[in-house]
């Protein structure tokens, strides 16, 4: 399956406060911030890694906090909620400590046979935990608080707010070797059988759903996983044969990526497992200290003293 999407690589979202972020995805939630740089276009704000030990691509989670950027607005053409995968029986250890920390938390539900607890981050990013109908055996990154029995084991899903989802569908089965899995009302389940976990992609249908605004609170792109370069530039040319608009290979420094937008709106991003991120700084030291792009090393002495500084 190596020559496959293997799922996904990092989900990126938007943030308004850097430390505020810190905090909630590395002390609340207990996730390892794996890498502290910047983003390469805009390199007056951070771009933040959070995932497991190694960041291992399908547990990641990035963040571009534009300080006092303002919230944004979820609507059709936008991801609009990640799940993360938890272990069984921890959703009301993880209700009762959302709680303990004022975090605005939804009824669990159940979804596709899968039971799960919907809830925000401090900007209103929407999250829910889910407990997977299948084995999650992928290491958890633990902390003092947040211990082997309920941390994360890395993503599970990702939901698509769609006017309708005809189009994208065909993306995902036709390019993405995804299948239909099942549809409850107007939520329709995709998944991959490349890869068994950080694989569901779930396509909600409104019609009459109104157009999102991206700011903090909101997603900014999806990153699908292949194993390496080769691999993805077969899927530069399959989608270009496709009709779509895609970008070059852009070096990412941990990762090389391209881009296209689906015809739902949403942007994907295609990453490579290659080189990962101890290219620039050993395991034990992932995160401490802030790693630049060549292009911005001359840049170093004027951002590490305009960055908010993380505590």
């Amino acid at each position: 399956m190596e020559n496959h999407i293997l799922g996904f690589h990092h989900v990126t979202a938007i943030a308004n406060n850097a430390q505020r972020n810190f905090d909630f995805y590395t002390h609340v939630l207990g996730l390892r911030l794996v890498k502290k740089t910047v983003n390469f276009d805009d390199p007056s704000t951070y771009h933040l890694y959070y995932g497991n030990e190694e960041g291992t691509p399908g547990t990641i989670l990035t963040f571009f906090p534009w300080e006092g950027i303002g919230p944004g607005k979820n609507g059709v053409g936008m991801a609009t909620e990640i799940g993360y995968s938890v272990p069984r029986d921890s959703l009301d250890n993880w209700a009762g400590r959302l709680r303990e920390f004022g975090v605005s938390i939804d009824e669990p539900a159940e979804r596709f046979g899968e039971r799960c607890l919907p809830f925000v981050d401090p900007d209103g990013l929407s999250l829910s935990f889910v407990v997977s109908k299948t084995t999650d055996d992928r290491p958890a990154w633990e902390t003092a608080d947040v211990k082997q029995d309920i941390a994360t084991r890395g993503l599970r899903s990702v939901t698509l707010t769609l006017q309708k989802i005809d189009r994208t569908a065909k993306v995902l089965t036709d390019i993405f070797g995804y299948s239909l899995l099942a549809q409850e009302g107007n939520r329709y389940r995709f998944m991959t059988d490349a890869i068994p976990n950080a694989s569901i992609v779930d396509l909600l249908e409104e019609p009459k759903g109104q157009l999102g605004r991206n700011a903090a609170g909101t997603n900014h792109h999806i990153a699908f996983r292949v194993a390496n370069e080769a691999v993805q530039m077969e899927y530069h040319e399959t989608i270009l044969r496709k009709g779509f608009q895609i970008t070059p290979k852009i070096n990412r420094d941990y990762f090389f990526s391209l881009y296209f937008r689906e015809p739902g709106g949403v942007l994907f991003e295609i990453a490579t497992d290659n080189p990962g991120f101890t290219v620039d700084e050993p395991l034990e030291k992932l995160g401490e200290s802030l790693r630049l792009p060549g292009q911005h090393e001359a840049l170093r002495t004027n951002l590490e003293s305009t960055l908010p500084a993380l505590k």
